[in-house]
């Protein structure tokens, strides 16, 4: 299995990924439009089959930030290092781009600390809040955890 940026005929697979857990509350639903709007920021594994079993994006939100968002391994593949690899490519991608603070919004926040993020607080995020959390359903009674990484 092999980390690669996602291309077009990808978009319906992360889709349906992202869609499975988000019916189940642990992550924010895209919508096909906000994958395609966004396809450049996602990174995809897929099985020897030639299925998305994971799917990551990292999105630049300023000049000295980035954000991990929409991380999603399917449950008969977690536990296996794949969701590791999937954030440290995101980090990794952030470096080469020059960014050296990367940050995320989750359910799932030991996850995260195991990688070495630390909690923050969510008024640190100011250019999130107005350019993608006004728009969530969830605004302004966010639920999920923000935790941020400096390297």
């Amino acid at each position: 299995m092999t980390i690669r940026k996602a291309k077009i005929d990808d978009v319906k697979a992360i889709h349906g990924l992202l869609s499975h857990f988000a019916q189940q509350g642990l992550l924010l639903p895209r919508s096909l439009s906000d994958l395609y709007d966004h396809l450049r920021d996602y990174n995809v594994i897929e099985d020897q089959d030639g299925r998305i079993i994971a799917a990551v994006a990292l999105n630049v939100s300023w000049e000295d930030l980035a954000e991990i968002r929409s991380l999603a391994v399917l449950e008969d593949f977690q536990f296996q290092g794949i969701g590791r690899k999937l954030v440290e490519y995101c980090l990794s991608d952030a470096i080469t781009l020059g960014i050296y603070r990367v940050f995320t919004l989750t359910y799932q926040p030991d996850f995260f600390r195991k990688l070495g993020f630390a909690e923050v607080d969510k008024a640190m995020l100011p250019h999130k809040i107005w350019a993608d959390c006004v728009h969530c359903p969830k605004f302004p009674n966010c639920d999920e955890t923000a935790l941020l990484i400096e390297m």
